[in-house]
C-alpha cells in the first residue's frame, strides 16, 4: 500500500478538543442565566453551595453538548461552520466524545443531588435528556419546529439556579423559563437565515430551508411580539421591581423593532443582504445578558 492510499489516522485529541466539545460559548450563556436565577431568588445562598450548583449546571450543559456533537458528527462534517470541530475534523474518536459526555452528565446530576438539592438535580437531568435526546436525536432532524420545542433545553438553567437556592419551584422560575423559551426561536431563526446553506447541505429541516425566508421572518416577528409582554410579566405580577420592568420594556421594545426590520421593512433588499438578520442575532444575545443582569440588579439594589 502506498503512502497516498493509506487510511487517514485521527490526530490525538488534547484538552482543547475536549473543552470544545462542551461548546464554551453556549456554556457561558448557560452559566450566566443559571447564576442569575440563583442570585435573583429571595433567599441568602451559601457561597460554596451556590458555586457547586453553578458548576453542576455548567458541567451538565457541557455533557449534553458533547453528546450532541457525538450524535451529529456526520452532520457537522457537512456544514462549513462546524466542520472544524474535533469529531468531523478527525481529531477525536467518537466513542471518546460519547463517554466524555455521559461522564459529565452523570457526574453533574449526582453532585447536584448530593451537595445541593435532589429537586434541582432532577430538573438538571431532565434538561440534559431534553437537549441530548429529545432535541438532538428526535426533533432536530425531523421537524422545522425543532428550535421551538427544543428551546426548552436552553430555558432550564435559571430555573435550576432558582431551585438550587430555594429548594422549590415557584412562579418566577417558570417565567424565566418562558422568557428564554420564547426568545429562542427568533434568536436561532435569525442565525438560520444567514447560514441556511449549511443547514440545507446537512439535510437539517430548519425553518428557512423548509418554509422559506418569508415565513421564517414572519414567525420571528410573532415571537418577538409575544416576548414583549412576557418579559414584562415579572414586573406586572409584582415578582420583580421597577428597575427590571424598565429594562424589560426598553430591551424588548428594541428587540421588536429589529424583528420588524427583518420581517417587514426590508423593502427591495436582496436575500444576500443579511445585515438585518445579523443585527437581530447579535442583539438577541446582548438582550438576554442585559435583561437577566437587570433582574439581579433589581433584586439587590431595589428589593
Amino acid at each position: 500500500m502506498t503512502a497516498s492510499a493509506a487510511p487517514a489516522v485521527p490526530l490525538p485529541a488534547d484538552w482543547r478538543d475536549f473543552l470544545s466539545l462542551t461548546k464554551p460559548r453556549v456554556m457561558s450563556l448557560v452559566i450566566f442565566t443559571g447564576l442569575c436565577g440563583l442570585l435573583a431568588a429571595p433567599v441568602a445562598v451559601d457561597p460554596v453551595l451556590g458555586f457547586t450548583a453553578i458548576l453542576c449546571i455548567a458541567v451538565g450543559a457541557g455533557g449534553a453538548a458533547a453528546l450532541n456533537q457525538w450524535w451529529e458528527a456526520d452532520l457537522d462534517a457537512r456544514m462549513k461552520r462546524t466542520a472544524k470541530r474535533p469529531l468531523p475534523s478527525g481529531r477525536m474518536d467518537r466513542s471518546a466524545a460519547r463517554d466524555f459526555g455521559i461522564a459529565l452528565s452523570v457526574a453533574s446530576v449526582l453532585v447536584m443531588g448530593l451537595a445541593v438539592s435532589w429537586l434541582a438535580a432532577a430538573v438538571l437531568a431532565v434538561s440534559i435528556v431534553y437537549y441530548a435526546v429529545v432535541y438532538t436525536i428526535w426533533l432536530k432532524p425531523r421537524t422545522p419546529q425543532n428550535i421551538v420545542i427544543g428551546g426548552g433545553a436552553g430555558a432550564f438553567p435559571p430555573m435550576i439556579g432558582w431551585i438550587a437556592a430555594t429548594g422549590e419551584i415557584t412562579l418566577m422560575p417558570v417565567l424565566l423559563f418562558a422568557i428564554i423559551f420564547f426568545w429562542t426561536p427568533p434568536h436561532f431563526w435569525a442565525l438560520a437565515l444567514f447560514v441556511e446553506t449549511d443547514y440545507a447541505a446537512a439535510g437539517i429541516p430548519m425553518m428557512p430551508v423548509v418554509a422559506g425566508h418569508h415565513s421564517t421572518r414572519r414567525q420571528i416577528l410573532i415571537y418577538a411580539v409575544l416576548l414583549l409582554p412576557l418579559s414584562l410579566a415579572p414586573f406586572w405580577l409584582h415578582v420583580a421591581g421597577w428597575l427590571y420592568g424598565a429594562a424589560a420594556l426598553v430591551l424588548s421594545g428594541l428587540f421588536l423593532l429589529l424583528a420588524l426590520r427583518v420581517a417587514v421593512f426590508r423593502g427591495g433588499a436582496a436575500d444576500g443582504d443579511m445585515r438585518p438578520e445579523k443585527r437581530l442575532f447579535g442583539y438577541s444575545v446582548l438582550y438576554l445578558f442585559i435583561l437577566f443582569a437587570a433582574l439581579v440588579a433589581d433584586r439587590f439594589l431595589i428589593g
